[in-house]
């Protein structure tokens, strides 16, 4: 391996959003840092089963269906 172009990797502390820590190999910060997560597997809705709902973002979904609410698949 080439030397001096490698990152320096150390072991940081990981908190999670219910305050729990575990420990890491890392490029980022410093040995010994903490990084701070805002949106983890325990709170994020893609990885627990959050709201299933549909946003109608701007009339976006009534839009649609006026415009191509008349079209079937029948022949």
């Amino acid at each position: 391996m080439k030397k001096d172009i490698h990152p320096d990797y150390h072991m940081i502390k990981v908190q999670m959003t219910d305050g729990s820590q575990f420990e890491t190999r890392s490029t980022w910060g410093k040995e010994g840092d903490v990084l701070k997560l805002d949106i983890d597997p325990s709170s994020h809705p893609a990885w627990n089963g959050g709201n299933q709902r549909m946003l109608d973002a701007g009339g976006q979904v009534a839009r649609f269906n006026k415009r191509f609410g008349g079209l079937s698949l029948k022949k």
